[in-house]
């Protein structure tokens, strides 16, 4: 029986009930919040580098072309898309006394960290196979841990407002290991005097020694709260619906476009900052943390904002500045105040993605599992993971298709031909642009606010309470 949820008016008895049992769940604090969030920023110092700074690297340190590092980061992406919705159906039929997600965290940890070991610490001689052979069991073992993570933080705040806090501090965290690791190149060059490979390195010693730290910290701090009954049982067969249902498409198709802009500006940052602004990768580096900087102050804001208007309204700002800011990039003068100008306003709308998006997801769980009666957060989560990896896949192919058809040379940088460096300029500014004007127009009709997921929230209950197990007196 399908149920279909509007944004529309909403029961004055489900509003208030939905506000006592949902909105008035006990508050987390921050401490508690931080233990949580802990294993983000590991994973963050994991991930980030591994489209900014190893492209890069591998090129222009190791030697290997570009067309060489597209197909690895490109075919590892596309092996994502089929692994993370099989993951979310096996974490949703996880049922042990150690609970439902983290028996995936754990698994999840000492692939990463020989992957993530095998990556950094790579030297003059790795192919390209070798490279997508390491990123594959990376990426499993990142996506396992991610994905557990993730659906737990759902499980932990259930109600509308909560779940934007929770992810506001996920993603804080988040940008934090960003922040890590783009300054260990940077101080590694100018404290200590070392090259640009030995600051690479030295991201993947951090990763390698905090991730199992991190993710104990999280497992000893944070219960993990009972999951919610199945009325249904789960069957594979039932999750092909989900790619019908209106809210999940939406938040999907927004979820690929959003996240490519950033994907392909951030695998051609120092290659653009390096032949079109003349920037060594110690000055580009500094300028990516100013970002981030940027990023980190303003998560706050989204959270804030999407309780005050909506989250989809908010994404819908964020995207929009996004894209001013990214376009932006391709008329501002040279000049270092410039510089720091535009890379700050760019840093802002950085964290709204990823905040709201999981957050609507989380919420359209609670609209799945209305209408089905079964929870499939874990699949719903997967298939935001691995949305986000179409537009990956995609970024790093076409950027390395469009710079090699355009015969643009990494070790040349500044003196390649003409044509080569203006194909750099527009792929790297315009293009992302385009994809942040293209998000905020398919998150536009986002129809599940906080009225209707109040309304949603009060019937799940309802239902609940009816098949709890009456007690013999």
């Amino acid at each position: 029986m399908a149920v279909e949820v509007e944004s529309g008016g909403v029961a004055p008895t489900a509003t208030a009930v939905g506000r006592a049992g949902a909105d008035g769940a006990p508050q987390l604090g921050p401490w508690k919040l931080a233990a949580f969030a802990a294993p983000c920023i590991p994973v963050a110092a994991m991930m980030m580098p591994v489209t900014i700074y190893l492209p890069d690297y591998y090129t222009r340190d190791l030697g290997l072309s570009w067309l060489a590092i597209g197909f690895a980061f490109s075919a590892v992406r596309l092996f994502d898309l089929w692994l993370d919705p099989a993951l979310g159906f096996m974490i949703d039929k996880t049922n042990t006394r150690f609970g439902r997600f983290r028996p995936w965290l754990v698994a999840g940890l000492p692939m990463a960290v020989l992957a993530i070991w095998m990556l950094f610490m790579a030297g003059p001689g790795i192919t390209g196979l070798q490279i997508l052979g390491w990123l594959i069991l990376g990426f499993l073992g990142q996506s396992m841990a991610s994905m557990a993570h993730v659906a737990w933080a759902a499980r932990v705040a259930p109600d509308y407002k909560g779940r934007s806090r929770v992810f506001g501090w996920w993603q804080a965290f988040t940008v934090i290991g960003m922040l890590l690791a783009l300054s260990m190149p940077i101080l590694a060059s100018r404290l200590f005097g070392l090259d640009h490979g030995a600051g690479v390195k030295a991201i993947g010693w951090f990763v390698v020694l905090t991730l199992p730290v991190s993710i104990a910290i999280a497992l000893l701090v944070m219960r993990e709260p009972p999951s919610p009954p199945n009325h249904n049982p789960p069957h594979w067969r039932q999750y092909l619906p989900l790619l019908k249902r209106p809210s999940v498409v939406r938040v999907l198709l927004a979820d690929i476009a959003i996240g490519t802009g950033p994907v392909l500006a951030g695998t051609l940052f120092f290659t653009y900052f390096f032949a079109i602004r003349g920037y060594d990768r110690s000055d580009a580096g500094a300028l990516l943390l100013i970002y981030f900087v940027s990023a980190l102050l303003a998560a706050p804001l989204w959270s804030w904002l999407a309780n005050r208007m909506s989250k989809h309204k908010a994404l819908m700002i964020a995207c929009i500045a996004y894209a001013a800011a990214q376009g932006g990039v391709l008329i501002v003068p040279d000049g270092l105040v410039w510089g720091i100008a535009v890379m700050a306003l760019a840093g802002i709308p950085f964290t709204a993605g990823s905040i709201l998006l999981r957050a609507m997801m989380a919420d359209i769980g609670d609209e799945e599992r209305l209408a089905s009666g079964v929870d499939r957060s874990g699949l719903l989560f997967g298939l935001l993971s691995g949305s986000v990896k179409i537009g990956s896949a995609t970024a790093v192919a076409g950027a390395g298709i469009l710079l090699t058809t355009a015969g643009f040379d990494a070790t040349l940088g500044p003196k390649n031909e003409g044509d080569a460096l203006m194909m750099l300029q527009i792929t790297f500014t315009l293009v992302p642009a385009a994809f942040g004007l293209l998000g905020a127009w398919i998150i536009a009709g986002h129809k599940l606010d906080a009225q209707a997921h109040a309304d949603i929230r009060f019937r799940l209950a309802a239902r609940d309470r009816e098949h709890e197990p009456k007690s013999l007196i």
